[in-house]
């Protein structure tokens, strides 16, 4: 996209994305600075965008969940004043030609991780569920969201000193950011690590030069995640040190709550910080052939 066509995209989806509120540029900005092994593009009629992508698979003999003929919709928006025409519809038509064009055999309304808007259609957004069913995307798998409200108690001073005393020590990631990175992709995968490269903040735990656990937030803009603590250090209560210290971090920025995204443990940050289940996302396939 030019510099004008990008600012064209990110005023419609500052001014579409009603659940998403001040977010808008920030996605748009996020969808185009992929991972360097995406294909994307970006279609725009007038008063509407549509963001499409399709990631490439890696060399054989590489490990990847990565699926060689799925593609996806990562976003759309249509200007408020410019919907009930068509436009939507004639957006999602256009990417899934461009899908094919791309070798896609499948097009799914779905999160593309690690660099996604949402893990699927908030069930709020129901002008674009409604959209996907009529094109005949099928709905096939439920993600959900949880809401920490960040005007509570953060602290975890007590807990760094417990820990200390342990010789375990808890760190915001600078110059060392690569190596937690590296952490990151040797437990759990590529996609977290380029998440942790690419966060805006990202905490980490180490014992005697040994990185413990991670947690981050801003690979997508303004949620928390992922985070993860190593097997040999589970039971030390890092991840509730560390998730505290990102949701600081986010209150610092000028946020009052924020979204942890496509959660797995609903008991674990509910203890952790009272986060209670909220989002809702259905997502949806359409075979393409």
């Amino acid at each position: 996209m030019t510099a004008a066509e990008l600012a064209e995209a990110a005023t419609i989806a500052e001014a579409a994305l009603t659940l998403d509120a001040g977010e808008g540029a920030a996605l748009v900005e996020r969808l185009s600075r992929p991972p360097a092994d995406r294909r994307w593009t970006a279609l725009t009629v007038d008063g509407g965008v549509v963001m499409a992508s399709m990631s490439d698979v890696p060399e054989s003999g590489t490990m990847s969940t990565k699926e060689p003929t799925v593609g996806h919709l990562d976003l759309l928006a249509v200007h408020p004043s410019a919907q009930g025409q068509g436009r939507g519809r004639a957006l999602v038509l256009a990417a899934e030609e461009w899908l094919r064009d791309q070798g896609a055999r499948q097009a799914r309304w779905a999160g593309n991780p690690p660099c996604y808007a949402w893990p699927g259609i908030d069930v709020r957004y129901t002008a674009a569920a409604c959209l996907a069913e009529s094109l005949g995307y099928e709905r096939y798998h439920v993600a959900w969201n949880m809401t920490a409200d960040l005007t509570g108690d953060l602290s975890v001073e007590e807990d760094l000193l417990r820990l200390d005393q342990a010789g375990v020590a808890v760190r915001a990631a600078g110059a060392d950011r690569e190596r937690v990175a590296a952490f990151v992709a040797e437990h759990w995968n590529e996609r977290w690590a380029w998440e942790a490269a690419n966060a805006s903040g990202l905490h980490y735990a180490e014992r005697d030069g040994t990185i413990l656990a991670f947690a981050a937030w801003g690979a997508r803009p303004a949620w928390f995640g992922p985070m993860g603590t190593s097997p040999a250090a589970r039971g030390l209560g890092l991840g509730r040190v560390l998730l505290r210290r990102c949701l600081a971090e986010q209150r610092a920025a000028g946020q009052a709550s924020a979204q942890i995204g496509w959660v797995g443990p609903l008991r674990f940050y509910s203890r952790a910080v009272g986060a209670r289940a909220e989002r809702v996302f259905w997502l949806y396939r359409r075979d393409l052939v």
